[in-house]
């Protein structure tokens, strides 16, 4: 297990920048870098669960169950994952999500008005660092174009 940082300039506004990142419509088209159906359920408040989806290649419902352990809009956002989703069913313990569970996935905004830099740290195992390297990336480069649309 590492712990990556993932870093970016956006030439707009920290709010814009962490309403795009967030929001129900926009999340979903900077994420689907990752998968083209990601989605999410639930709320970001403090101490919501959230449930990030999407369908994979045999059309199974799958994905991160987290805890929203902080949430300091326009500042900071912290997710704590706690499980996976296999179809329909929550799994929270057990070895299908050793590995997974009380990881975290932090976003940082610092900025102005004009200009923010996202910051994204997120602890990752070692046979996922090759993915989320090459594209995380590509997933921050669509939340920039999103944001500077």
């Amino acid at each position: 297990m590492k712990r990556k940082q993932f870093k970016i300039t956006i030439h707009a506004g920290i709010e814009k920048v962490y309403n795009t990142m967030l929001g129900k419509a926009t999340f979903k088209q900077w994420t689907a870098e990752f998968n083209p159906t990601s989605d999410f359920d639930g709320s970001w408040d403090k101490n919501s669960k959230i449930l990030f989806t999407g369908i994979n290649k045999e059309g199974k419902r799958e994905g991160m169950i987290g805890l929203i352990e902080e949430n300091i809009p326009n500042k900071f956002v912290s997710i704590k994952y706690i499980g996976i989703l296999s179809g329909d069913r929550e799994v929270t313990e057990g070895p299908e999500i050793e590995g997974w569970a009380n990881t975290y996935e932090n976003y940082s905004f610092d900025g102005n008005d004009s200009q923010t830099t996202l910051t994204v740290e997120m602890d990752i195992q070692d046979q996922w660092i090759d993915y989320f390297d090459k594209t995380y990336p590509k997933a921050l480069e669509r939340l920039k174009l999103l944001c500077e649309a």
